[in-house]
């Protein structure tokens, strides 16, 4: 932008002044006070900060002062008309270097104070990440602890587990219960397993997941805790194609989790809703995926865990996915279950966002990036099963 861009209104009124003193010293050119009204213009000049804006208006205004000497004058007093206009030129350049420097310190210390802003911005925001990797540390630390003490017993009970599935007296019932059991403690199990091989989280092994295959089986896990405290959980059928691209174990481990934060916020008599949908991508999405070379998604499943539990104020919504940060009672929670969530659902290159008003209740939004499998893929062949609901 030009300068004359940048300052319109103080160029307008400086050409004014100067047109309105250079008519009054054409009218009254002995009055060589008028002249000295050129540093009106130069101190608008002055505030516009530019040196070649300066120079061309003091020149100017020079000129505009002598330009009077050019007018019949009595005898005698040109020279005294010469002395006296000189002193006003240099009397305007005294006021323009004056002007000029005060503006260009102003301009170094408004640049130093935003310079200094900045500094400030760049050191909470360093101060941030250096928290945040303390705290990822200190998640490693304890994961690797407690993957190391509860690895032993967890093999114990899968192997007694196992027995009681081979039991030819239990019930139909209560097998289906044993095989919801023991498919969860090899999933524990296979957790600490790579928990202990490596200090990463494993990636997803991503597949055309129909939402059928991920949603009732953690509702039929969940089932049991929701009646014992008298909260109804609902899953609405999912009849909507694509599928998304998921990790079917990885996505079971966030819904566990989601769901069981709803419980723990939800009173006996309250309801804890999952609900499937679709939206469009958005345009942040779409570059992000642009970026690190992935396909275009067609479009993003929405999976929402919505209760009506006692909610949260906005200063916890905004430290909901730090590690640690947790709102429950000590032994409660362990403050990493919406972080570790966060973690899958980014490497799955979704989104994980929360919604919560105090007495209202929280809503908990998973967006996965679906997709359209080829006909006859494995997605197409898995029968999409439909909902479950627990009173």
């Amino acid at each position: 932008m030009t300068i004359v861009g940048k300052h319109p209104f103080v160029l307008g009124i400086s050409l004014a002044l100067f047109v309105a003193i250079v008519s009054a010293e054409m009218v009254t050119p002995a009055n060589v006070v008028i002249a000295y009204g050129f540093v009106l213009p130069i101190l608008l000049i002055a505030a516009a900060r530019s040196r070649r804006l300066m120079y061309a208006t003091v020149i100017l205004c020079i000129l505009a002062t002598y330009i009077g000497l050019l007018r019949p004058t009595k005898p005698g007093r040109f020279v005294s008309a010469l002395i006296n206009r000189s002193v006003v030129a240099g009397v305007l350049v005294g006021v323009a270097y004056l002007a000029m420097t005060r503006e260009e310190r102003k301009a170094r210390e408004e640049a130093a104070r935003a310079e200094l802003l900045q500094a400030n911005a760049q050191l909470a925001e360093i101060k941030d990440v250096l928290n945040r990797s303390e705290r990822l540390a200190a998640v490693g630390q304890l994961v690797a602890s407690v993957a190391h003490e509860v690895g032993t017993p967890l093999h114990s009970i899968a192997w007694h587990v196992q027995a009681l599935g081979e039991d030819q007296a239990i019930t139909p019932e209560m097998r289906k219960r044993v095989e919801i059991v023991d498919a969860q403690i090899n999933r524990v199990v296979r957790i600490i397993e790579e928990l202990l091989s490596s200090t990463r989280q494993r990636k997803p092994r991503l597949t055309p997941l129909p939402v059928g295959r991920l949603v009732p089986p953690v509702v039929a896990l969940m089932a049991p805790s929701f009646a014992a405290k008298g909260v109804t959980l609902t899953a609405v059928p999912w009849e909507g194609d694509p599928p998304l691209w998921g990790d079917v174990e990885q996505l079971q481990q966030v819904l566990v989790n989601l769901i069981a934060n709803a419980l723990a916020a939800t009173k006996p008599g309250g309801r804890v809703t999952i609900t499937v949908g679709q939206r469009p991508v958005t345009l942040e999405e779409a570059e992000a995926r642009r970026r690190t070379g992935e396909p275009p998604a067609a479009a993003m499943v929405t999976l929402t865990v919505l209760d009506t539990g006692c909610g949260m104020p906005e200063e916890h919504v905004s430290q909901a996915f730090e590690p640690f940060f947790t709102t429950k009672a000590i032994g409660d929670g362990s403050g990493l279950g919406l972080f570790l969530s966060r973690q899958i659902v980014n490497a799955h290159k979704g989104v994980l966002s929360i919604e919560s008003r105090v007495d209202k209740g929280t809503s908990v939004m998973i967006a996965l990036p679906a997709c359209v499998p080829p006909p006859g893929s494995a997605a197409d062949a898995v029968p999409a099963e439909g909902g479950g609901r627990v009173g």
